[in-house]
């Protein structure tokens, strides 16, 4: 499964889901979103199984994604889920920051667990590459790809003009051909890196706590598409890291719990909420604005109101079908580099051909 097939579908509204498996993480990167070290929650195993057991052929996600943390921390448990979710037609993605690749090997564990993974991301930036080195990633890659798992990178830079990035790109394109995607994104004030990251936007309008949103302008927001399992199992409708961080959740942005709720449930509040309905189709200003909702009650009820109409059912799947067909670069040009948003479309014949058509950096 190509890197460009997965985020073609992230604005369809529950086409996947995105669950952490732990907080734990044995590197201890500077830009990392999660705050992840040694210590840290492992989300519920057992609750995990039981939520992706409850796929069905009829019934299912597109895609499984599987992060942390490092989720390879928890090799047995990444096999299990990709296995029950394989068995409904769920492919499985797995990203990782490479933790066991030192030597450029790959462990049996590690290669045991991906046996029913449809695709790989490696993560490495500058900060991953002061505790793996490149040429030792690239030699895990290898090897992983001679399983027969489609591979990428997803490449965190400080801006589009970071040297490191045009180093990094251009390193991997020679070293792979071509023959793997690369997705690139810039550093945000979270986790380890918000002392230090600048934020890339600016909110919409006026602030999360006061004012009205009519000002705001439209600015869908794909990533209310797919339900997210937090850490401790609870599902949010959004990756915003202060939402799967925070609790409570907001109630419009949460969804439920893996202990407590199946896949249909989740699935159906997803797709049916009036205000992520709201949320996807027009927007509500900033993710600040968004997690806010609940203290503005006159904006929390102008969401609802909008969502709740006859015609937001049929907008909310227009509204995903024209992002899903205008690509995956397009797609990354909102929330990735817009520089080099075209790398996402390498990977594979039909890849490399499309990628072609854009102007990709060299």
């Amino acid at each position: 499964m190509r890197l460009a097939e997965i985020i073609e579908l992230r604005p369809v509204p529950a086409a996947g889901l995105l669950a952490t498996l732990t907080r734990r993480c044995p590197l201890s990167c500077a830009h990392c979103s999660t705050s992840s070290g040694p210590r840290g929650e492992d989300t519920p195993g057992g609750a995990l199984r039981r939520f992706v057991a409850g796929f069905t052929p009829a019934d299912r996600p597109e895609v499984l994604m599987l992060t942390g943390g490092e989720p390879l921390l928890r090799p047995a448990l990444v096999a299990d889920l990709a296995a029950l979710a394989s068995a409904a037609g769920t492919r499985t993605s797995v990203l990782s920051g490479m933790f066991f690749a030192g030597e450029g090997r790959v462990p049996d564990r590690i290669l045991r667990a991906l046996r029913n993974v449809a695709h790989f991301s490696a993560s490495i930036d500058v900060f991953h590459e002061r505790e793996v080195p490149r040429a030792a990633v690239f030699r895990a890659m290898h090897r992983i790809m001679e399983s027969g798992i489609d591979v990428s990178f997803h490449v965190a830079g400080t801006a589009a003009d970071d040297a490191y990035l045009a180093d990094v790109t251009r390193s991997i394109r020679s070293e792979f051909r071509d023959q793997a995607a690369v997705l690139v994104n810039h550093v945000r004030p979270v986790g380890r890196a918000a002392g230090w990251a600048t934020a890339r936007t600016v909110p919409h309008g006026d602030t999360a706590e006061t004012g009205p949103l009519s000002d705001v302008p439209p600015a869908p927001c794909a990533m209310a598409a797919w339900p997210v399992v937090a850490f401790d199992g609870t599902v949010a409708a959004c990756c915003n890291q202060v939402v799967v961080d925070a609790r409570p959740v907001p109630d419009h942005l949460r969804l439920g719990h893996i202990a407590e709720d199946d896949w249909a449930a989740v699935r159906r509040r997803c797709q049916e909420s009036p205000v992520l309905r709201t949320v996807r189709t027009a927007g509500v200003g900033s993710c600040a604005d968004c997690r806010a909702l609940a203290r503005r009650p006159g904006a929390l009820e102008a969401a609802e109101r909008s969502g709740s109409r006859p015609a937001a059912g049929a907008m909310d799947v227009l509204g995903a079908r024209l992002q899903r067909d205008a690509g995956a670069a397009a797609l990354l040009r909102r929330y990735g580099s817009d520089r080099y948003a075209p790398l996402v479309l390498l990977g594979g014949t039909r890849g490399g051909e499309g990628a072609g058509d854009e102007e990709v950096p060299a």
